[in-house]
């Protein structure tokens, strides 16, 4: 069985974790591919809003296997504090959630190295949200880094001093005022160590290979958005991870000819945490009203975040890059009550027109060339069937996929899982 994708195709805050749980009683295993603690997806079911940072999103559903891969930093602080709250909700999660011996974990000292890192930068810093991940990844590239698998061995901690003294020494050369504990941020960190070695640990490439043997249907979660990514976002003002679909195949063990449909999430206009390029950011009340509207602050770190509409050559470098094969659009009910509708077609780059996303798009090199649509005043959150849209905004739709040329099979009108409306199947 070939496995599916399901990525995200801005800055992320897609809507990930509500597709992935609508989407979980269709396959047999979840699996997280890349990122760690810096994700934050939202699902709302039963009127009750839950929030997971690096477990899988179909953990909520008791015959699905929910799998931490290889390609994920864990931080066992966050993640025992997942645990806790999936312990007040009575999910049994121990027989439903496994992790890779290959994950790397993010140690106390990996942030306090974020944060100084973070400081040291002044106005250029990078927009962190301080959890640690890029010193994590830099470990694990720099062939330093603690795996989940150690852990298991009889003298990792004396691997974890060694590291942590390491780190201690790299954070005096910032130079910078970071106060903290070691001790006490070591104390939560060893406790949670324990209650992380309560879960099962698995080979996980070859328990994704043997799942695909038997015809088990898997679905890989990504994290972040195809902007973020360390090689094709609008670096620096990136992640540390792979959050396109090649970071599924090295995050996972899985083949590149193991991939079956990916499918790609945007929203129907766009946003962006933290400092970067953003060509089609909105400053005045049409930016504002999507920030109310769409209550647009990070799930993780909390961040109000920066609005504009949508920006089409962005969107299509990610399905590009991804190998997108059918889109699925959020938050179109929260452009309701919009006259009028602006998409970025092109951009004016140095005086020249241009539809590809260029190297850099900084302002001062780029500017957007827009579209006009006609936009919709009826409230989309109680509609429940694809006949009940209104006209202008299936041209909206209509007018994305014939630019895209990729179909638009499901769209959002809502948080909750059941405003969720398949338009066609392909």
């Amino acid at each position: 069985m070939a496995v599916d994708l399901l990525l995200g195709l801005q800055w992320g805050d897609e809507g990930k974790g509500k597709i992935v749980d609508v989407f979980t009683s269709k396959y047999d295993i979840i699996a997280r591919f890349q990122g760690g603690p810096n994700a934050g997806h939202t699902l709302v079911f039963n009127g009750r809003k839950h929030v997971l940072h690096t477990i899988p999103s179909g953990i909520f559903h008791d015959d699905t296997v929910n799998l931490v891969g290889n390609g994920v930093v864990i931080d066992p602080v966050i993640f025992k504090k997942e645990l806790d709250k999936l312990d007040e909700q009575n999910v049994d999660y121990k027989k439903s959630l496994c992790i890779s011996r290959k994950a790397h974990i993010i140690l106390p000292t990996h942030r306090l190295l974020d944060a100084a890192s973070e400081a040291s930068k002044g106005k250029a810093k990078i927009g962190s949200t301080l959890k640690g991940i890029g010193p994590t990844y830099m470990d694990k590239t720099g062939r330093n880094g603690i795996r989940v698998g150690d852990i298991e061995l009889a003298d990792w901690k004396e691997k974890y001093r060694a590291l942590a003294d390491k780190h201690e020494a790299m954070i005096d050369f910032y130079n910078v005022d970071i106060q903290y504990d070691l001790k006490e941020l070591e104390t939560d960190f060893f406790e949670a160590i324990e209650t992380l070695k309560t879960l099962k640990f698995i080979d996980s490439e070859e328990y994704v290979h043997q799942a695909q043997q038997s015809g088990k249907t898997i679905l890989a979660e990504g994290a972040q958005g195809s902007l973020l990514d360390i090689d094709f976002g609008t670096y620096p003002f990136v992640t540390s991870s792979n959050t396109t679909a090649a970071g599924a195949c090295t995050g996972l063990g899985v083949a590149p000819n193991q991939i079956g449909d990916v499918f790609g999430i945007f929203k129907a206009y766009t946003t962006r945490v933290g400092s970067g390029p953003f060509p089609t950011e909105l400053f005045d009340e049409d930016g504002e009203t999507m920030g109310r509207v769409g209550h647009e602050f990070g799930a993780t770190t909390g961040r109000a975040r920066r609005c504009g509409w949508l920006d089409l050559v962005a969107l299509r470098y990610a399905c590009q890059v991804n190998g997108v094969t059918q889109l699925i659009m959020m938050k179109g009910d929260v452009l309701s009550g919009f006259k009028t509708l602006k998409v970025c077609t092109a951009y004016n780059y140095k005086g020249e027109t241009i539809t590809h996303l260029p190297y850099n798009i900084e302002e001062e090199n780029v500017s957007p060339i827009y579209t006009e649509v006609k936009g919709w005043s009826e409230d989309l959150t109680g509609m429940t069937e694809a006949s009940q849209l209104p006209e202008a905004f299936n041209a909206y739709v209509e007018f994305l996929e014939k630019e895209l040329n990729i179909p638009i099979t499901i769209v959002s009108v809502g948080p909750d899982r059941k405003q969720t409306i398949v338009r066609k199947t392909v």
